[in-house]
């Protein structure tokens, strides 16, 4: 398995397995312990989310000790306070059953609190609670306004990120700081694979178009955690280890880059402090 190294020296298993839209705790449960038998070692999931107690059993019912897991969870906006950030991440721990997190990140930016809800996470960190801390959805100058107050440099920012929008500049900026990037919608909910140049790849690689984009993104230098709630498909995106883009198709992988978000706008998500769910399923 590949690895990201983050700025603290601390490091992620480059390919995980994302939960988000799992909205049953049992299809969690299920989900989660069938990836990590398959060989996943990354599990990224969000307070939003409303599984992390399925997600917590999933480990629970593998095989796999838990401190050879890297798990992510996410502060929700309705919890951006100084006071809020700290209960929440202890409420995750309960719902998740274990003593600690691998990275906890402020899931959108609540910049009106960022200041305190900022200094709960590294107190968190000093806590041991969680290893690292990040962001994610922060664009550059929400990062920025992080910084000034900041006595630990985030370790991550995970940011929507797919061949159809590859966020260079972001990607740049956050080099230059030293923070990771991790892609959520790396596959682009599979709207992307009748595209010409990644069935071309496909063919020649005798791979599928979810495995070239997923090769194509760690190759890039990304931190990908594709979700599925099916067997064969978590199978399959776990296979994307066994060859290499030769740097002419990299290339053809780049310039599909249309600088188009598909998704939320970080600079006008929507998302208000009062919000508290965002499951659909919700009357």
């Amino acid at each position: 398995m590949k690895k990201a190294k983050f700025n603290n020296g601390n490091e992620i298993p480059a390919l995980g397995f994302g939960t988000w839209e799992i909205w049953d705790e049992k299809v969690a449960q299920d989900s989660v312990r069938h990836a990590i038998e398959t060989g996943y070692r990354h599990i990224d999931t969000a307070e939003a989310y409303e599984n992390e107690t399925g997600v917590g059993r999933g480990i629970k019912d593998s095989s796999i000790n838990r401190k050879d897991l890297f798990l992510t969870t996410k502060l929700w906006v309705n919890h951006c306070s100084y006071k809020q950030a700290k209960e929440a991440l202890y409420k995750s721990l309960e719902r998740l059953d274990t003593d600690y997190v691998d990275l906890y990140i402020i899931h959108w930016p609540i910049m009106e609190t960022i200041a305190e809800t900022w200094q709960a996470l590294e107190e968190l960190q000093k806590e041991g609670v969680t290893k690292n801390i990040g962001l994610s959805n922060f664009n550059p100058h929400h990062i920025d306004e992080v910084l000034k107050y900041a006595k630990v440099v985030p370790q991550v920012n995970q940011v929507e990120c797919h061949p159809v929008f590859q966020q260079k500049d972001l990607r740049a900026y956050c080099k230059e700081k030293g923070i990771a990037v991790e892609a959520w919608a790396p596959l682009v909910k599979g709207s992307f694979f009748k595209n010409e140049t990644v069935v071309e790849l496909a063919k020649k690689y005798g791979k599928t178009p979810a495995q070239i984009i997923l090769n194509f993104e760690i190759a890039d230098g990304l931190i990908v955690f594709p979700k599925s709630v099916h067997k064969e498909r978590i199978e399959e995106n776990f296979q994307v280890f066994d060859f290499e883009l030769d740097s002419g198709d990299l290339e053809k992988m780049r310039a599909l880059d249309t600088n188009k978000r598909l998704y939320r706008d970080p600079d006008n998500h929507g998302f208000g402090a009062k919000t508290e769910s965002v499951n659909p399923n919700k009357k």
